[in-house]
């Protein structure tokens, strides 16, 4: 599916903001490269949201980083060897998706879906944690666990998203290995993307580039690619 014309703009605000920018700054710098140093931060992020890019980083990675292409910069490996000699290591690039509706996708059975806690902290038990370190439930509060019978009701799948910046839901999708590729990601994740559009959010969806169950559910649920994210852990 494509974007509403405009939605592009508001997805930017939002990143502007969640990473220190002033509102119209995407927009002023019209396609050049935007930099904000900050030398108390311990990560160095760099963004690029459709055809604009925006680094946010000490001032000796921006110095470092001045000369690079965008294209390159947006490659793990190039802004590991930036900061290697500041001690970066591993945040990894995910690719960036966006949507401001989806179809509806309707379950073939009744579901239980719980918005308890509990239930989502055992599904990450029941997960590995490279999985559970992607998706971050902890830090997606709006949760929506598909609770399946197996002996007792268990946690399945889980579809959550946080709010930023009063403009995007930032979801993620959690499905216990056992009962993968049987739909249930998608499904979880459709349940959060309304419950999100309801509340008047545009959807974001952020997945590791080497991801590809995560890749594909973007795609099948109808999301536009719109960027990608690159970071870097410092010390």
């Amino acid at each position: 599916m494509t974007l509403e014309p405009g939605s592009a703009d508001i997805i930017q605000l939002a990143w502007a903001r969640h990473l220190g920018f002033d509102d119209a700054d995407f927009a002023a710098a019209a396609g050049a490269r935007l930099t904000r140093a900050d030398d108390s931060r311990r990560s160095v992020d760099f963004v690029r949201l459709f055809g604009s890019s925006a680094l946010v980083g000490p001032q000796w990675a921006l110095d470092a980083a001045a000369g690079i292409p965008d294209e390159e910069l947006a490659q793990h490996v190039t802004l590991l060897t930036v900061t290697r000699p500041h001690g970066g290591h591993g945040l990894g690039a995910a690719a960036l998706f966006f949507a401001d509706e989806l179809p509806l996708l309707q379950p073939a059975e009744e579901l239980t879906v719980s918005h308890g806690n509990p239930e989502a902290v055992l599904l990450e038990g029941r997960c590995p944690p490279d999985d559970v370190n992607e998706v971050r439930l902890s830090g997606l509060p709006h949760r929506f666990t598909i609770m399946r019978d197996d002996g007792g009701p268990v946690p399945v799948a889980c579809g959550a998203y946080a709010e930023w910046e009063g403009i995007l839901a930032d979801l993620g999708v959690l499905v216990d290995p056992d009962w993968r590729r049987r739909g249930l990601g998608s499904l979880a994740a459709s349940i959060a993307a309304h419950e999100a559009l309801a509340s008047g959010l545009t959807l974001q969806w952020r997945s590791d580039v080497s991801n590809k169950g995560s890749l594909a559910i973007a795609r099948s649920l109808g999301f536009a690619a719109g960027g990608i994210l690159t970071s870097v852990r410092l010390g």
